[in-house]
């Protein structure tokens, strides 16, 4: 597989901290986005490519399944396990981004509520924020639905 050195260090660092990653994990999520034919990398080749334990590599490959970043599959003619990204982890990711948003969107309706203010620049700001969060929530939702 062809990998882009400088790319995958970038990777690297934005998925480990996008995803509160540890550093191996990260690894081996950016270097399954290289896999662009998903033909899936075994768990074999991961302890041979990283020069890692089978120990922190089964950790950090557990991590990676357990919070839907990647999916395994098993070859009709192989015991083995093979790994992929998750396909869908995008539109998951989003729609828990969309429930945030929502969720603090609500608290500030309540917030606002609760300050009963008629401080028409307090009102104005909180109408802003409250804009900004609606527009963005409909603007991925409108993107997911096109996914």
């Amino acid at each position: 597989m062809k990998i882009d050195k400088e790319i995958f260090r970038e990777m690297v660092n934005f998925y480990g901290e996008a995803f509160h990653l540890p550093p191996l994990a990260a690894k081996i999520y950016a270097y399954l986005i290289f896999d662009f034919e998903r033909k899936g990398i075994s768990f074999d080749e991961f302890v041979e490519i990283f020069s890692a334990s089978k120990s922190s590599v089964s950790s950090s490959l557990n991590l990676l399944l357990n919070l839907n970043i990647i999916k395994d599959f098993n070859k009709i003619d192989e015991r083995k396990r093979f790994f992929v990204m998750n396909e869908k982890y995008m539109k998951i990711r989003f729609e828990e981004i969309i429930e945030k948003m929502e969720r603090e969107l609500l608290l500030l309706e309540n917030l606002k509520k609760f300050r009963d203010t008629d401080c028409e620049v307090a009102l104005q700001k909180f109408e802003t924020y409250t804009n900004l969060f609606k527009k963005n929530i409909t603007n991925i939702k409108d993107t997911l639905d096109q996914l």
